[in-house]
């Protein structure tokens, strides 16, 4: 149990409650809530996801920090935009197997009209702006979603503009979830062949640091929505 092969079941949670002197019946029932709520099946289990312990942890945090270099955040992309990005993926998907990716990904933004919802602060370099993932009618979609999302009160976006030149973290991703207190936030990294959790609160501290410093290079939220548009508008002029 305590390495995760298996889960506490309510007798366990009774039992350890009663050796470690927890008398307070309110925790108790929360500990016990808990081991009930360890054994329901979540929604994305059926899909085989590689980052299934992600989806699963954003499902319960409250807020997400996303810091992209030139792709849109997961949580804000069409269902085009990450189709495309799906089947460039090595190695090459089965058009069935890019089907389901694509619905865990539309499912996944439900989160953003929860009760209470997610809040999403995103962060990305100009450059997913003009890299045409799927073609000119596939990207004026999706800056128009951007757009669209922005209004969202729970939805911020960020831009980092090309002017601001070269920036330490031009070859990073990563995002920051966070909890309820207790619960400890998370970082995580993802890289081509494989994904990081981290949660010690030195490292959490540490790309808390670094995601305002990136604050400070980005456009504000309403300059960040003009860009947008304007690229946007390109986009429409180029799918005529």
């Amino acid at each position: 149990m305590e390495t995760g092969q298996r889960g506490a079941t309510l007798r366990d949670v009774r039992d350890l409650c009663e050796l470690y002197g927890v008398t307070d019946e309110a925790e108790v029932a929360r500990l016990m809530d808990l081991a009930r709520g360890g054994k329901e099946q979540g929604w994305w289990q059926p899909y085989d996801l590689e980052f299934s312990t992600y989806v699963g942890l954003e499902a319960e945090a409250v807020s997400t920090k996303y810091y992209q270099s030139t792709v849109i955040p997961g949580l804000l992309q069409t269902a085009d935009y990450a189709r495309a990005m799906h089947e460039v993926v090595i190695p090459k998907l089965d058009q069935a197997r890019i089907s389901e990716l694509v619905q865990v990904r539309l499912v996944r933004q439900q989160l953003l009209q929860r009760n209470p919802p997610l809040a999403v602060s995103a962060i990305f370099d100009e450059a997913a702006l003009h890299r045409v993932v799927g073609g000119p009618k596939v990207m004026q979609a999706q800056l128009a979603r951007l757009v669209e999302l922005a209004e969202l009160a729970n939805v911020t976006i960020r831009v980092i503009p090309f002017a601001v030149g070269a920036h330490f973290a031009m070859d990073s991703t990563f995002r920051i979830l966070e909890f309820v207190k207790p619960v400890p936030d998370v970082v995580y990294v993802e890289g081509l062949v494989g994904f990081l959790y981290l949660d010690r609160a030195q490292d959490v501290a540490r790309y808390e640091m670094i995601y305002e410093s990136l604050v400070g290079f980005a456009l504000d939220p309403k300059e960040s929505i003009e860009l947008i548009t304007r690229i946007g508008a390109f986009y429409s002029n180029e799918s005529i």
